[in-house]
């Protein structure tokens, strides 16, 4: 029975996942969290770049057609990142520098882009 076309879908979205976070060690971030949930909103990657906390959106397209990974990160899609990283620092005793960035992934081409949101 083949897989069902969800599960090709979540496979590739977990594989791009792994891909984005070994880029990110290599280039000397520590992971934090990976996949946090909370209501309203979910973070795929929970970094730190020396003393700034980095929350990574990871997109995957098999084209850069129709604006590529990046055109799918909608304000929609911001303002629960936004949402979710409020409630991840919440938590936190301290409150240190942070930012946003996404790693795009089209056509197997990483493109990583810093600083994508003001928060």
């Amino acid at each position: 029975m083949p897989p069902l076309p969800f599960q090709n879908t979540q496979a590739r979205g977990r594989q791009a996942e792994d891909d984005a976070l070994a880029y990110l060690l290599l280039h000397g971030l520590v992971l934090l969290e990976r996949n946090y949930l909370c209501k309203g909103g979910e973070l795929d990657l929970i970094m730190r770049d020396g003393p700034s906390i980095v929350f990574v959106e990871v997109r995957l397209r098999s084209t850069a057609a129709f604006g590529g990974a990046l055109a799918s990160i909608t304000p929609a899609k911001q303002r629960r990142m936004a949402l979710a990283a409020q409630t991840w620092l919440q938590g936190q005793k301290t409150l240190p520098p942070c930012r946003f960035d996404a790693l795009a992934i089209d056509g197997g081409h990483i493109s990583w882009l810093k600083n994508i949101l003001d928060m």
